[in-house]
Order: C-alpha cells, then structure tokens, then sequence
C-alpha cells in the first residue's frame, strides 16, 4: 500500500486529520510528521525524510505545508504528489514576524493558553465558532503541543524561506485547498500557489475557515480522494 504523510499546523496534533484518516483507511499507510521539539522548517523536513521510508504522497496543512514544500525542495523524487491545505508558499512580512515575536515573549511570562476562545474566531468561520466540538478540538490541541512547542514552532514559519520560485519546478500532481473565509492564510495566497504549480488543482470552499480539514471535511476529503486516486 502507498504512503501517504501529513504534517499538522502549528499548534496541532494529528487530531487535525482526523476525518482525513478515516477516508484514507484501506487506501493508503498514513503517517504524521512530527513537528514539535524544532526551531526551523528545514529541520522538520529532514526529521519527516529520516522517520518514514520509501516514497510518499504528502500533504501540508497551514504550517505544514511550509515543511511539506521544504522536503519537496530538499527531495523531490521522493514525494509523488503534493496537498497543500489552508497555507501559503510565501514567507511571512515584517508585519507578521512581529506580531509572532510579541507572542513569544508574552507566552514566556507565563501567560501562553495556547489558542483562546478569543482567538477562535481567527480559525473558524462564524457559522463553525457555534459548533462545540470542533473547536474544543482546537483548544485541546493547543494545550497539547504546550508553551515550549509553540514558541519553537513560531520561531520556524518566522525564519522560513520563500518557497515561490521553487514551485514552477514541483510537476508531481497537486492539489491546493482552502476556505474562501480563511483570514491566517488567504484563499489569494492559495490561489498564487496554484498557479505557479504548473500540475495542480485549486478547491475554494465557499464560507469555510482556516481549519478547513475540521470544519469541512467532507468537501476536503472529497478534493483529497480525488487527487490522491490520480497519483
């Protein structure tokens, strides 16, 4: 049976694919990158190589696909077809560097609560914030990976490189995905990706959220199948 890894966001566990696992069951061996206990995008990409054997299809989501394009940079003959879920290909701005600073240093006194309910609303649409469970999910995921797990996994998508001029190169069937309501990493940025993919497939799905693979996993499995059965 064929490969298939994922590798989680940041602030996620293997929680976040759930639903994904489930549809995959009988068709491919899935694996779970790890991504904790790392200060850069590189290093987790070259953990991910070490840990699995062979070949794989691979999918990113939101800072997973930042390691995802770094393996594909790192060994591309390797991966036989991309999925690049709620995430960009692009580095982060000043702007953005600097607020991700600013939470380093707040959650190093002590006030690190992984993702508050404050915060929900920047991960799910406004219909999906009234579902309970998925976004206790998302909380508990948070508490999971921890203070120590956040601030390394900030410090990596801070210092990642811009992975744009690499993707005219990756010819190995794609598939990009991501919620027209996703305001971490934009359905502009996915589209980008998509187009510089000279092998891929964009599924915009209409009125979703960041955490896609929770809110709509249906539509998400359903792009993923289809990709994944075309390898």
């Amino acid at each position: 049976m064929s490969q298939l890894v994922f590798v989680p966001g940041l602030l996620c566990t293997n929680a976040i694919f759930t639903k994904q696992f489930a549809a995959f069951e009988g068709l491919a061996t899935c694996h779970t990158a790890d991504t904790t206990n790392m200060t850069s995008v590189t290093q987790m990409a070259e953990k991910a190589l070490d840990d699995i054997t062979g070949n794989f299809a691979l999918l990113g989501f939101s800072m997973g696909g930042y390691v995802a394009l770094e393996i594909l940079r790192l060994a591309p003959e390797r991966v036989t077809g991309l999925a690049l879920v709620s995430t960009s290909s692009r580095p982060d701005t000043d702007e953005k560097r600097a607020a991700r600073q600013a939470l380093i240093e707040l959650s190093k006194i002590g006030k690190f609560k992984g993702v508050t309910p404050r915060l929900l609303p920047r991960f799910f649409s406004q219909a999906a914030l009234q579902d309970e469970e998925k976004t206790a999910i998302v909380l508990k995921m948070g508490e999971q990976i921890g203070q120590q797990n956040f601030m390394s996994q900030q410090q990596a998508i801070m210092s990642r490189r811009d992975q744009r001029e690499n993707l005219p190169s990756i010819t190995q069937p794609s598939v990009v995905i991501c919620g027209t309501e996703d305001v971490l990493t934009t359905p502009e940025e996915s589209q980008e990706s998509a187009r510089l993919l000279p092998n891929s497939t964009l599924h915009l799905l209409e009125g979703i959220g960041h955490m896609s693979t929770l809110e709509a996993p249906e539509a998400v499995n359903q792009a993923l199948l289809e990709w994944y059965k075309g390898l």
